[in-house]
């Protein structure tokens, strides 16, 4: 019975340890808005080796898409839509990302810190 008892113990504990913990499990969230053919905010600030995630909102009434060479991310949002781009942990750095169909003023940056 007490070999019984350790095992259960032991057992407990193992998925306890692999388990998530709350602020772990959900990334952050960090709107990201397009209107009038520009991003707002144009730079976002992150920290470094923490996964995130975009929501970006189109206000605007024609699709655009967010393109990031840098994060190897392309996402089309159509006009008067929401979407969640999920965004791995970055190393410290600058990525730049573009409205891929207004680049001369759909431009921005995240800088992870």
């Amino acid at each position: 019975m007490k070999a019984f008892a350790a095992t259960l113990a032991v057992s407990l504990l193992a998925c306890l340890a692999l388990a998530p913990v709350g602020a772990q499990a959900a990334d952050q969230e960090i709107p990201l808005t397009i209107e009038k053919n520009r991003f707002d905010p144009a730079e976002i600030k992150v920290k470094a080796g923490a996964p995130f995630t975009l929501v970006i909102t189109n206000k605007d009434k024609s699709a655009e898409e967010f393109e990031s060479k840098d994060l190897k991310i392309e996402k089309v949002i159509a006009g008067s839509k929401t979407v969640k781009v999920k965004v791995p942990a970055l190393k410290a750095g600058t990525y730049r990302f573009v409205g891929e169909y207004h680049e001369a003023t759909a431009q921005g940056r995240i800088i992870a810190e």
